[in-house]
């Protein structure tokens, strides 16, 4: 891929901005692995009191912060039960496997949530000859989902289900505070019923790097214990916290703008015959697009747009993605999106 001028791949394209730049220049640092940064501390004091835990870890990355949390509550043999869209089955290179010796027991359900009565249904009884049920994962917003936005009702009938079982419960917090801006919704409540969760800095919050994960003051010792195993401190890294620190002080009431920056773009090329929304409602920042009816393919699009300073994802033969961020205006989304419709347009005639 080359970088356009209008990048709608993901909200993981964002740069730093000067203000944070600076706020990350001027922070003051120390060993953070002996609590001896007091920006890295601050930002874990935040996001536990943010979402209602006793402590948080700062990590590189929300792969690692779902791949750490998931060595903490499983063992080999353990099964997860996740949407079969979910991140850690579809981008984490088979981590849980690999590392826990976990097993994914992937759930159906629409726009990348499932039901609670979707969960029971494929909980195993207890046996001797089959994975013991050990955790279950959801992911707020789902991706895959087009953005889609657990409500509170759907996350609490799930947990009831998990706490029959005595099952625990982690929250991929990608795009939480998307989910909390649209749906007016706290994150200390969207986490309540997590035994772990963790909110990523890298995506809408603008950060070049880093996610926090949070759960009980147990759980995050022994979360640092497999920190230290597959990596280690991060040293003096408050200059990283400090932009974590910058974003939720000043970047989280305006993801807002790039849920209305998506519903436009999206509103824009769903005019366009043959093109439709999956789904047909934008809810936060992701935009999924159709074009089998367009007789269109997905990489050629991808390509052409690219050719002319735009960039978006395919995600299949005929779906293509397109994610807004602070990095994007209302004008760029607009301009991309016409140009979404131009192409498909010429595509047509030529096919």
């Amino acid at each position: 891929m080359q970088e356009g001028r209008i990048n709608l791949y993901s909200d993981t394209q964002t740069r730093p901005s000067p203000a944070m730049l600076e706020a990350m220049v001027e922070a003051k640092v120390g060993d953070e692995q002996h609590g001896l940064d007091p920006t890295v501390d601050a930002l874990c004091e935040r996001v536990a009191e943010l979402l209602g835990k006793e402590a948080a870890l700062f990590l590189p990355s929300g792969t690692m912060c779902n791949e750490i949390a998931i060595l903490v509550h499983c063992r080999p043999g353990d099964e997860i039960y996740a949407h079969h869209s979910a991140h850690i089955i579809t981008s984490e290179a088979g981590g849980p496997s690999a590392l826990a010796g976990a097993t994914i027991c992937p759930l159906p359900g629409d726009r990348g949530i499932y039901s609670a009565d979707a969960l029971r249904a494929h909980l195993r009884l207890e046996s001797r000859y089959t994975p013991t049920p050990r955790l279950v994962e959801i992911e707020q917003t789902a991706n895959f989902g087009g953005g889609a936005v657990w409500t509170l009702a759907q996350i609490n009938a799930v947990a009831a289900v998990a706490q029959e079982r005595n099952l625990r419960m982690h929250m991929d917090g990608a795009r939480l505070l998307n989910a909390v801006v649209a749906a007016g919704v706290s994150a200390r409540e969207f986490a309540a019923p997590f035994d772990s969760a963790w909110l990523d800095l890298s995506k809408g919050l603008g950060c070049p790097i880093g996610g926090v994960l949070a759960g009980s003051r147990a759980f995050i010792d022994e979360a640092w214990r497999w920190k230290q195993r597959i990596g280690g401190a991060l040293r003096q890294a408050g200059f990283l916290a400090a932009a974590g620190l910058y974003a939720l002080d000043h970047n989280i009431a305006r993801l807002a703008d790039d849920h209305d920056n998506a519903r436009r773009f999206g509103a824009i090329v769903a005019q366009c015959p043959g093109v439709s929304l999956e789904p047909a409602q934008v809810e936060t920042n992701i935009v999924f697009i159709n074009v089998a009816q367009a007789g269109v393919a997905a990489t050629e699009l991808r390509d052409r747009l690219e050719a002319r300073g735009i960039n978006v994802g395919a995600m299949g033969p005929t779906r293509l993605r397109a994610v807004t961020h602070m990095d994007v205006n209302r004008a760029q989304a607009e301009e991309a999106a016409h140009a979404f419709v131009e192409i498909v347009n010429e595509l047509r005639t030529i096919h």
